[in-house]
């Protein structure tokens, strides 16, 4: 056993990959995909922001998205929701789930038709974990 905080990107598909492979053998159901919708600068074609989740036995799991500052109050965020969520209905979810945290979006994905479903205090004090759920229908 090893405690770690440098665990490689082979360490933790290990992880992942047996998760799944159990997840599969339980349930008979093998639909994990990723799910990334991204934002390149024109001029590097670096990725700048975006969103990375995956879906998995019929919900869409958003683990990441940013918008940079500059791009931000044009209604690319909500495009870039949009997008991600319709790929998930498309791939058979029916709900989504993420978390942010209150001094990050609570608010952006309220917007959006999320609602919220558990907090978590976290430091800073005053600050919390915000846990969200949408319906995809």
């Amino acid at each position: 056993m090893i405690l770690t905080d440098s665990p490689t990107s082979a360490d933790l598909a290990a992880i992942s990959d047996a998760l799944d492979r159990f997840n599969v053998e339980a349930t008979g159901v093998d639909d994990r995909r990723p799910l990334a919708v991204l934002l390149r600068d024109p001029g590097t074609g670096d990725v700048v922001g975006g969103l990375s989740g995956r879906t998995s036995l019929g919900l869409f799991f958003v683990d990441l998205f940013f918008v940079p500052k500059d791009l931000r109050g044009n209604g690319l965020g909500a495009e870039i929701l949009r997008r991600a969520e319709d790929e998930a209905r498309a791939r058979g979810c029916c709900a989504a789930v993420l978390y942010t945290i209150s001094f990050q979006a609570p608010e952006f994905y309220r917007k959006q038709g999320w609602t919220v479903f558990g907090e978590v205090p976290c430091d800073p004090p005053g600050t919390s974990r915000v846990f969200m759920t949408k319906e995809l229908g």
